[in-house]
């Protein structure tokens, strides 16, 4: 059986999917003590340290998301096989999985409405122009809204 949970290059998953891909690692896993899970990823290895590090915080191989983290880090400086999870988003994303795990944090399913933006001052980069700042609003990954420079 194959299973395609693809998510946008340079990104973390979504904390949905991360649930979603946990849930079915595990239910393939238990089926049958023969049955092993195979994960392929085109790109950026780390994203699937992701995965591995929330699958062994969800299926109590570690009992922290700290300690998901650090025995993934571990077991890849000893085989050489997979990036660490090393990007601050991705060990983010790793500490709110552990929330959503023990009850601490919910997930919103409510909409977002964003009213305003507010920037306090502007930096100057450079002395002939300075920084030169935009907008660029996404949803569902798909870009809805650019302002003029």
């Amino acid at each position: 059986q194959v299973l395609d949970f693809g998510w946008p290059d340079l990104h973390t998953p979504a904390l949905e999917k991360i649930c979603s891909i946990c849930k079915a690692m595990d239910t393939c896993l238990n089926a049958a003590t023969h049955n092993v899970v195979v994960l392929h990823n085109k790109g950026n290895r780390g994203r699937l340290g992701v995965v591995v590090a929330a699958y062994m915080h969800y299926s109590n191989i570690s009992a922290s998301a700290d300690q998901a983290l650090d025995r993934f880090a571990m077991k890849r400086f000893y085989e050489d096989k997979v990036v660490p999870v090393g990007q601050p988003s991705q060990k983010r994303y790793i500490h709110y999985f552990s929330g959503l795990l023990s009850g601490s944090i919910k997930m919103n399913n409510k909409p977002l409405f964003l009213h305003h933006v507010i920037m306090h001052g502007i930096p100057n980069f450079e002395s002939k122009g300075g920084c030169r700042p935009f907008l660029k609003i996404y949803q569902a990954m798909q870009p809805v809204y650019t302002s003029g420079i």
